[in-house]
């Protein structure tokens, strides 16, 4: 099996093994399930800091990195709508286990709309080649991680009324280093999925 661009992970890893439109759809209702899920078992790993009790640390932002890398780009972002929804529902899937609309428009809500916006665009980089080695994979969910922090600091400035400084220092600096830590850690996992892959399944 060649190995191009414009493909993705999962689709070396879980082949599609028919060419009947309904059996592809099926495959990627059940990933884009699967990954929502994944993401919700994420967000139970959650905590506070003492000095902010707004923003959580939780493993969601690890779950949308790989999310995009693994499906894609319009898989990744539906798995992320589809887990909004969930949450919007009322089901136990946000940080801590929370759940209920109210979540969408709270004080956190723009980390979690931003989201599906963050694994579109590292699934859309993805699927241009760009996880096959850690340092261009690294590149590659930079911008995601750029957008959740973007989107999420200027809902707190818009809802809250902070000044870009505060929303910087409560809502963007004391996560830097987690999430640094977790997009090594994503960037290194891709990468290695596909040697493993190309180890199995060698190009022809």
């Amino acid at each position: 099996m060649a190995i191009s661009p414009g493909t993705t992970l999962i689709d070396h890893v879980i082949p599609a093994r028919s060419s009947s439109r309904i059996a592809h759809l099926l495959r990627d209702g059940l990933l884009v399930v699967g990954f929502s899920v994944f993401t919700a078992l994420c967000a139970q790993v959650a905590f506070y800091f003492s000095f902010n009790p707004v923003v959580p640390v939780t493993l969601q932002t690890l779950a949308v990195l790989l999310t995009g890398a693994a499906l894609g780009s319009k898989r990744g972002g539906l798995a992320l709508l589809l887990y909004l929804a969930e949450g919007a529902a009322g089901l136990p899937v946000f940080a801590g286990g929370t759940g209920g609309f109210i979540w969408l428009v709270g004080k956190t809500a723009g980390y979690l709309w931003a989201f599906p916006i963050a694994a579109f665009v590292v699934g859309l980089l993805c699927e241009r080649g760009l996880d096959r080695r850690f340092l261009t994979s690294a590149l590659a969910m930079l911008p995601g991680s750029l957008i959740i922090y973007l989107v999420g600091a200027s809902w707190l400035i818009a809802l809250l009324h902070l000044s870009m400084a505060n929303a910087f220092i409560f809502g963007i600096l004391p996560f830097i280093p987690g999430d640094l830590l977790k997009l090594i850690i994503a960037a290194a996992l891709l990468p290695t999925a596909w040697a493993i892959v190309r180890a199995v399944k060698p190009e022809k």
